[in-house]
């Protein structure tokens, strides 16, 4: 039984090694979906789950970060996607409103920081204009 767990062990780090060496977090959580429907689990609660009650303390404590991956909030970039399909940004919004919008609507803890560099992106990519403020000459973001 001990050589059984010490193999699963060795390939469970293996498989985190592998997993790991993909720097988008959306292509390791697709990896260990597939990986895990391979296994025979059905839907990605019951299979997060049933992975992780395998038989030993061990495992349980490596693979329990795959399912809290799959149950994470949606990050700075998904929730600025999703107010883009809104009606949101239809009036400037400083990076402060926005953040306050998205712990409201997302229950997010994302801080200022986290968008500006996504914010400037879209800027960019013509899909908000950016213009200062006249009372703080801090930014604020409109749709074009």
């Amino acid at each position: 039984m001990i050589k059984h767990i010490e193999k699963l062990k060795n390939q469970l780090a293996e498989l985190a090694r592998i997993v790991n060496a993909f720097q988008s977090e959306a292509v390791q959580i697709r990896i260990v979906d597939r990986l895990l429907q391979e296994m025979g689990f059905e839907d990605m609660e019951n299979r997060a789950s049933d992975f992780l009650a395998l038989e030993g303390s061990q495992i349980n404590a490596a693979n329990k970060n795959m399912g809290a991956i799959a149950l994470k909030k949606p990050g700075a970039t998904k929730m600025l996607r999703k107010l883009l399909q809104t009606a949101f940004f239809n009036e400037s919004r400083s990076i402060a409103a926005i953040v306050d919008h998205c712990k409201e609507q997302f229950g997010s803890k994302v801080r200022a920081p986290e968008f500006s560099d996504i914010l400037l992106k879209l800027v960019k990519q013509k899909r908000l204009h950016r213009k200062r403020s006249d009372d703080n000459s801090r930014f604020k973001y409109v749709r074009v």
